[in-house]
């Protein structure tokens, strides 16, 4: 994870610490401090809950953009090869075009 992630999690963790002791410490009914820590709890579930699905959808959205990318280089290396085998298959039909002529004058003098 990064600094930056760390950060958010360390900031999203003393947030929850702070707020379950002022709860607690808080001069309320008890029934009153648990249904407070509990629609905590369920306030920070709930950004968590976003906050993966945002990383999720952020992730997906890397990763297909690196994956559309590398198609591409992949499609610009396979179509270059092709080109240069073409180059290679055009050099060499003339190299054999030139030993059949030489063959062809080699067996005409003997």
């Amino acid at each position: 994870m990064s600094n930056n992630g760390n950060t958010v999690l360390g900031i999203l963790a003393g947030t929850a610490v702070g707020a379950v002791l002022g709860i607690l410490f808080a001069p309320d009914k008890g029934s009153v401090t648990r249904q407070k820590i509990a629609d905590e709890a369920a306030a920070k579930r709930d950004i968590m809950t976003d906050k993966a699905s945002d990383l999720r959808d952020s992730l997906g959205n890397t990763i297909s953009s690196h994956r559309e990318n590398l198609d591409h280089q992949v499609e610009s290396i396979v179509s270059n090869a092709s080109y240069k085998a073409e180059d290679v298959i055009t050099t060499l039909e003339a190299k054999l075009k030139d030993l059949k002529a030489k063959n062809k004058n080699l067996q005409k003098k003997a």
